[in-house]
């Protein structure tokens, strides 16, 4: 008799071929998953409730809720709820918004009770409850609203008007619920420092479900909230408080915001933790709850006794389990190329290439299928020159963009090209559209028309590219300002910005020196190394360990020539002695700015004395694996690139120019 489960007999499984692929959606928008899977895990967490207006409750913290191994395909929609506004005084705070995925929803968190009874001070139900208000001894709203198992979410705490009131007394609102914890009762007394709002509730910890913290999708902490504790999401906002001197109610961990002293508005939730907001003090209005966030983990599951057909089906259509591989254990820094220098009198030193440091806990590439994987490395942006060499002009260039995987901005981690030395024809550097803007800033320009006035430096651009999680391992640093005066004595550029300090502003006698570089032998280990980059001519000392130096501003020659700032440490240009100085390669170092004649070129063949500013330094990409986790087919290309045994039982993929890491 003929089979029809493809010649195995047991049970039929569904399998999923996910590649445990992760998505992170901060905003309401569609999910895309991938052609095999079949099963995912989900995190979703609703919009935290806002504290109440004065001597309030704190806000409740979104409904959480994780489903696990979920039926899920093709492209879904995810909500994600705001968070509530907070309350003026006398008004309660709005509930949070629901989010959803995958026909699952977790309840907004419920606002935080005001001070007037009769107008609503018991706190409002929700995912979890907001805290009642103060000087009425009101009831705090009840969490798990509507009631769902396991529980999305905890009560509120209760408010507290004991002895009542007076000027000589204090009472504080309740705080709002957390997913894992009631928020703290209100406390009323004589004794200001032990009373006052309640704490929110603790949040929950996904980490058991979405890995050990950090992760690029947890929340970073923020201040005056409950922390977010990287995978802690959902705590609830502190209770408000009557008299300025009272106990300070804290946010419960996971986002929630701090309750407010008398006067003092309630603390937001942070953003996508989906945290109540703070409670607002006497007076005062209530913080709004932070907004939730939906995180869907893509499962790879094929266990049990599969149908033959179905996979072979699956092989063809290319959704076959592939073998994946995670650096889950790597430190990884990404420095991309420095800016070139003008060649200009009074020239700004270039910033320093940007830099992405991400210490062993942050998985950054990872469910990699076996092969390779790119790797760029920014050129140094070009100094300028007076005469122009063909095609170029006295002012600098920018630096290029280091990166792993594919092109900016899917790349897994990017180190952005420094910004140029301000010339003169680039006096407002915060306007991205000018050339001093970069991974860091270039020092602003010493001319202009306005005795007394600066040119400020350049801006970084490194955190504020990144996303939101990963904004912490990124370092850039402004470039320092110049002058904006016309005449010689006062014409002073700033030195560029480096990725361990800002560049140094315009001084007397025109020592603007570029920004020091990053320290990264905590990570990578005491120098020496041998990926380590020796000191260069001309420029700030690559101490062994330090990358990502500025480059030095110049004072114009007219008052005294070659005046000049040194490099920041970390392979920046100096601008010494009529002598323009490249930032160091490999360093990502910042260009000096130059005023020096060199021998240039002409287009008749023949040779000229020319001014040239200074070239930054090429980018640089190390990435540190423990040997326990290296594969054993872990190699790099091309032949300039290499595998360093590295302290503590590691290896180092060093790539000083564009290639590849192959796994395998």
């Amino acid at each position: 008799m003929a089979r029809t489960n493809g010649g195995i007999i047991g049970k039929t499984n569904k399998t999923s071929f996910g590649k445990c692929t992760v998505t992170s959606k901060t905003s309401s928008g569609c999910v895309s998953l991938q052609s095999g899977t079949r099963l995912v895990d989900t995190l979703v967490v609703a919009g935290g409730g806002g504290g109440g207006g004065g001597v309030a409750g704190g806000g409740g913290a979104g409904g959480l809720r994780i489903f696990q191994n979920q039926s899920a395909s093709g492209t879904l929609a995810a909500v994600v709820g705001a968070g509530g506004a907070g309350g003026p005084p006398g008004t309660s705070g709005t509930s949070g918004n629901d989010s959803s995925f995958n026909s699952q929803t977790s309840s907004g968190g419920g606002g935080g009770g005001n001070t007037v009874c009769a107008c609503g001070s018991i706190g409002l139900s929700g995912g979890s409850g907001g805290g009642g208000a103060g000087f009425f001894d009101c009831n705090a709203g009840t969490g798990n609203t509507p009631p769902v198992s396991p529980p999305q979410g905890n009560n509120g705490g209760d408010g507290d008007a004991t002895p009542g009131p007076g000027p000589t007394t204090n009472v504080g609102g309740g705080g709002g619920g957390g997913a894992s914890a009631v928020g703290s009762d209100g406390t009323g007394g004589s004794c200001f420092a032990s009373t006052g709002g309640g704490d929110g509730g603790a949040g929950s910890p996904v980490t058991s479900v979405f890995g050990a913290a950090p992760q690029p999708f947890y929340i970073p902490n923020s201040p005056n909230t409950g922390a977010t504790a990287c995978g802690v999401f959902a705590g609830g906002g502190g209770g408000g408080n009557r008299q300025p001197s009272g106990r300070c109610a804290a946010g419960g961990i996971g986002g929630g915001g701090k309750g407010g002293l008398s006067c003092a508005v309630g603390v937001n939730g942070t953003t996508n933790s989906g945290g109540g907001g703070g409670g607002g003090g006497n007076n005062a209005t209530g913080g709004t709850g932070g907004p939730g966030i939906v995180i869907v983990k893509e499962l790879n599951k094929a266990s049990g006794v599969w149908n033959l057909k179905s996979q072979l089906a699956a092989k063809q259509q290319g959704t076959w389990p592939r073998v994946l591989f995670a650096l889950n254990c790597a430190s990884i820094m990404v420095i991309g190329g420095g800016g070139g220098a003008p060649a200009a009198p009074s020239g700004g030193g270039a910033g320093a290439g940007g830099m992405a440091l991400t210490p062993s806990c942050v998985s950054i590439i990872s469910n990699l299928e076996c092969g390779s994987v790119d790797i760029t490395i920014g050129g140094g942006g070009t100094g300028g020159a007076i005469p122009p060499r063909p095609a170029d002009g006295f002012a600098g260039t920018l630096g290029n963009d280091s990166y792993i995987g594919s092109s900016v901005p899917e790349a897994l981690l990017v180190g952005y090209g420094g910004g140029a030395g301000g010339t003169p024809d680039s006096f407002q550097a915060c306007n991205p559209n000018l050339v001093d803007v970069g991974g860091s800033g270039g020092g602003g320009v010493g001319e202009g028309n306005t005795p007394g006035g600066t040119n400020p430096g350049g801006c970084s651009t490194q955190a504020p590219s990144m996303p939101a999680p990963l904004q912490p391992f990124g370092f850039g640093n402004a470039g320092g300002s110049g002058t904006a005066c016309s005449s010689s004595p006062d014409r002073q550029s700033g030195g560029g910005g480096g990725a361990g300090g800002a560049g140094t502003p315009s001084a007397a006698g025109g020592q603007s020196c570029g920004g020091a570089g990053k320290d990264v032998t905590p990570i990578f280990g005491a120098g020496p190394q041998p990926y380590y980059i020796p000191n260069g001519a001309n420029a700030g000392p690559s101490v062994g360990g330090i990358f990502a130096g500025g480059g030095a501003g110049r004072q114009c020659s007219s008052r005294s020539p070659g005046n000049g700032g040194a490099g920041g440490p970390g392979g920046g240009g100096d601008a010494f002695n009529c002598a323009n100085g490249n930032g160091v390669a490999n360093t990502g170092g910042g260009g000096g700015a130059g005023f020096g004649p060199a021998p240039n070129p002409t287009p008749g063949g023949g040779t000229v004395n020319a001014y040239v500013g200074g070239n930054g330094g090429s980018g640089y990409v190390l990435i540190k694996v423990p040997n326990a986790q290296a594969p054993a087919g872990f190699a790099v290309g091309p032949g300039c690139n290499s595998i360093v045994c590295a302290p503590g039982c590691t290896q180092v993929a060093v790539f000083k120019v564009s290639g590849t890491l192959t796994i395998s």
